[in-house]
């Protein structure tokens, strides 16, 4: 076995998890190529948050076997932790990992076969302890179907290495934090990762200190539900005071690291915005200026239904908190329409707080009822055909929304992490919208830190003229004017 490759789908930990797989069997001697090369191992890292992404999981599956009968597959990530009964039976030579703890272990077998196995864990010693290192485990050959051979212990096969790279992209994403038990109502999240842990402090200092080595000068803090940070459970009633800090010194440790220029934080809930967080923003300049809140409805009675953890009204004040300590902050949102029961008066409702927040960016998402989650079996479904009118509707005011908050900067100078140099350069800017440079005699490359004039605001992002070289890692961390 000399080549892999890893297709990724969904979010941001998965991504950052498939750089892991990827310096694991790097580690083991394995050059990664692309799929249609014909590699000898394909892992296909799945999502299973929405029917879309199951089916294209699977998809991606089925064209890996294909493309070459011969390959290994490892089918990893969230899909083949959850009892949906989508996965099927996806054929001989395949591993199915149900609990990626294991991932690390099933990979070293795989590449050092003894003869190959998957390993398909399962809890059978009630005193075992969440990380499974220890464990008992039920060992299966490759074939699917197989019957139980032996059992094994985890306790000397290696886990998923920290990063000290995140090949091919210019902003690195860094998983702190893992798990959700919030259940809400449309989710199968806590389902495929039900066990909330958080890295320890020192343990993220180190892996964004050897990205940033690495060359990354941004770096996205992530994690399944961040402003748990440090808690064991994401329900705010379980934590002290119903607040959490841990985020907040967190954070105060990574604006630390010499030769981070950005540092941005992933998903977070209105009630993870504390005061002290907002102080760390304000006394470090390297810390973006952008928020992402997820909403999903401006509907008090939606978001009762959906079981989240705050009111419209509680969104309003966060959001009215922030505007006040920071500069013109960028706003981003995630809103799903057609929530069974939801109202021409609660999409309305939507819409207006989408217009009295100014959002910069929505994402939306038309609800389709998702095996395993509350709301699958909820009455008052609304008709397909509604919510696709209510999500165009949706879409187009989230780029009417987008256009009026970036017109604002329009004749302002901004800093741009260049994300593609070849043809047309593009980058993001500190909160967070595309802005496209427009050619120069001054040869940009890709990861280039550079000064733009804001000179046109277009539909998805804006024009940029270069006005001068690459700007300095210590004038992003100090704010020096640009």
């Amino acid at each position: 076995m000399r080549t892999f490759s890893i297709n990724t789908f969904g979010c941001k930990v998965n991504q950052y998890e498939s750089q892991q797989i990827r310096e694991l069997l790097e580690q083991f001697g394995l050059r990664q190529v692309e799929t249609t090369d014909k590699p000898d191992l394909v892992v296909v890292n799945t999502c299973c948050v929405t029917h879309t992404a199951s089916a294209k999981s699977r998809q991606s599956i089925r064209k890996a076997r294909n493309l070459n009968f011969d390959a290994v597959i490892v089918i990893s990530g969230c899909l083949p932790t959850v009892e949906t009964g989508e996965l099927g039976n996806p054929g001989e030579n395949t591993y199915v990992i149900k609990h990626r703890e294991n991932t690390g272990a099933t990979l070293s077998q795989i590449v050092n076969p003894t003869p190959p196995i998957a390993i398909d864990s399962r809890r059978t010693d009630p005193d075992c302890p969440e990380t499974l290192q220890n464990c008992q485990t039920k060992v299966i050959r490759a074939e699917y179907n197989a019957k139980i051979k032996s059992k094994n212990k985890l306790r000397n096969l290696p886990e998923l290495p920290p990063l000290t790279s995140f090949k091919e992209h210019t902003r690195a994403f860094l998983k702190v934090q893992d798990g959700c038990d919030g259940y809400c109502g449309y989710c199968i999240v806590p389902k495929a990762r039900p066990f909330v842990t958080s890295k320890p402090v020192e343990a993220v200092i180190e892996e964004a200190q050897a990205l940033v080595r690495a060359g990354h000068k941004e770096i996205v803090v992530t994690g399944i539900f961040l402003g748990a940070y440090g808690q064991g459970s994401v329900r705010r009633k379980n934590w002290v005071g119903e607040q959490n800090e841990k985020l907040a010194e967190l954070l105060e440790k990574i604006v630390e690291i010499p030769g981070l220029a950005r540092i941005r934080l992933s998903s977070l809930e209105p009630a993870d915005i504390t005061p002290r967080l907002l102080d760390t923003f304000c006394k470090h300049r390297n810390i973006m200026p952008h928020l992402h809140l997820s909403l999903q409805s401006g509907s008090n009675i939606i978001l009762k239904k959906m079981c989240r953890q705050y009111s419209a009204d509680e969104f309003r004040e966060i959001v009215r908190l922030i505007k006040s300590r920071l500069d013109r902050p960028a706003i981003t949102t995630d809103i799903i329409v057609g929530f069974p029961g939801e109202t021409e008066a609660d999409f309305e409702a939507t819409v207006e707080m989408a217009k009295e927040i100014g959002f910069a960016k929505m994402h939306i998402f038309s609800f389709s009822p998702r095996k395993g989650t509350a709301a699958a079996s909820l009455q008052g479904r609304v008709d397909n055909r509604v919510i696709k009118s209510r999500s165009q509707i949706l879409r187009d005011l989230g780029l009417e929304l987008g256009h009026k908050f970036r017109q604002q900067f329009l004749g302002e100078t901004d800093v741009v992490l260049i994300e593609n140099d070849n043809g047309q350069m593009f980058g993001r800017s500190e909160r967070y919208f595309m802005v496209y440079v427009e050619k120069t005699d001054k040869k940009l490359q890709k990861n280039d830190l550079v000064k733009v004039k804001l000179v046109e605001n277009k539909k998805n992002g804006m024009i940029g003229q270069f006005t001068g070289g690459e700007i300095s890692i210590k004038s992003a961390v100090l704010g020096e004017k640009v």
